[in-house]
């Protein structure tokens, strides 16, 4: 008998994966995330830019559409992704309360379509920010998840003191969510692909190939993008190996652990050479259950940046693959 998910583990899909679907507009956002819950995974995490037109400031009769039409189908709602601008202007920055008054509408948007959390980048809210919202998380029963993903590693001076103040709390209100993209032992094959049309070197290439986690390739990166080498064309996409490729291990989680409560899986393809998508889930996995971890585990797709595939079937698929892997299984053979 194949080994199961733990129960205090739950399966999600973010609504992220289906950007390419919404943007089009062939159906409206509040059909493409209801048939989530109809055909790929009960449970979603929302990002209320993508579905909410009133967003940042979401009115109650399109909160409201959106639950009833995930209700409708037996769905619910697990993380909205927050929003926090800081900036008035290029130059006037929010005061504190300011600041408060923007993310407060979010929160009850979250409560009101049957949310458990609020997702934050990692650090934006600040020590005084996080201290003001508490009574609110308390009162509405929200957790406000501050999210750490790519090179943020535990430990590093651009991460650590944001770690420091949500320990410091104590407040199983405010916890951290990773992102997996921490975790990449190698990069997407897809994702070298397209760099290679884009007219980069063959031995940068083939450096971002085979020693992806070297940090010698790191300043290769840093080097080739400050020669202005790196074509206008692709040079989104280039910045990825700077901000959201990450080097970290599974094993490297261990110190923040007790202050985790979710996970993004996030893939970009489907193609399991060498084991690039599974072996940090397995990895992953067997952190989780030596340490009882409960929460949330949700599939969350970026590769549609560069891919063309459906979103459904990706997704699908992903979280057959997260499942075997997770747990320590077999995984069945994959390619995007």
């Amino acid at each position: 008998m194949a080994p199961e998910i733990p129960s205090s583990w739950t399966l999600c899909a973010s609504s992220f994966n289906w950007t390419p679907d919404i943007i089009a507009a062939r159906r409206t956002a509040h059909d493409i995330v209801a048939g989530i819950t109809d055909s790929v995974v009960k449970t979603v995490e929302l990002e209320p830019g993508l579905v909410w037109r009133s967003f940042p400031v979401p009115q109650n009769d399109e909160v409201d559409g959106l639950r009833d039409a995930l209700a409708a189908k037996g769905g619910a709602v697990s993380i909205v992704g927050a929003s926090l601008d800081d900036f008035t202007s290029p130059t006037d920055r929010r005061s504190l309360l300011e600041r408060l008054d923007f993310l407060v509408p979010q929160l009850h948007a979250a409560h009101r379509v049957g949310a458990s959390g609020v997702r934050l980048p990692i650090g934006q809210a600040g020590t005084e920010l996080l201290t003001l919202v508490q009574p609110l998380l308390h009162e509405l029963d929200l957790v406000l998840y501050e999210e750490i993903q790519g090179q943020q590693a535990p430990g590093s001076a651009a991460v650590e003191p944001a770690l420091d103040a949500i320990d410091a709390l104590g407040d199983d209100h405010v916890r951290v969510l990773v992102d997996i993209s921490m975790l990449m032992p190698a990069l997407p094959l897809t994702y070298l692909e397209e760099l290679r049309r884009g007219g980069l070197p063959e031995d940068f290439l083939a450096r971002l190939e085979n020693d992806w986690r070297d940090p010698a390739t790191h300043d290769a990166v840093t080097a080739l993008l400050r020669s202005g080498s790196v074509s206008p064309g692709i040079h989104t996409l280039f910045m990825n190996l700077l901000i959201r490729f990450g080097r970290s291990d599974a094993a490297d989680l261990q110190g923040v652990l007790p202050l985790v409560g979710a996970f993004h899986l996030k893939f970009w393809d489907l193609d399991d050479d060498g084991g690039r998508v599974s072996q940090p889930l397995r990895d992953l996995g067997s952190l989780l259950r030596r340490n009882g971890f409960s929460g949330t585990l949700t599939s969350e797709w970026g590769g549609h940046e560069w891919l063309q595939d459906d979103p459904t079937e990706m997704t699908r698929r992903h979280l057959a693959l997260a499942e075997a892997a997770l747990v320590g299984g077999r995984v069945s053979k994959v390619a995007c």
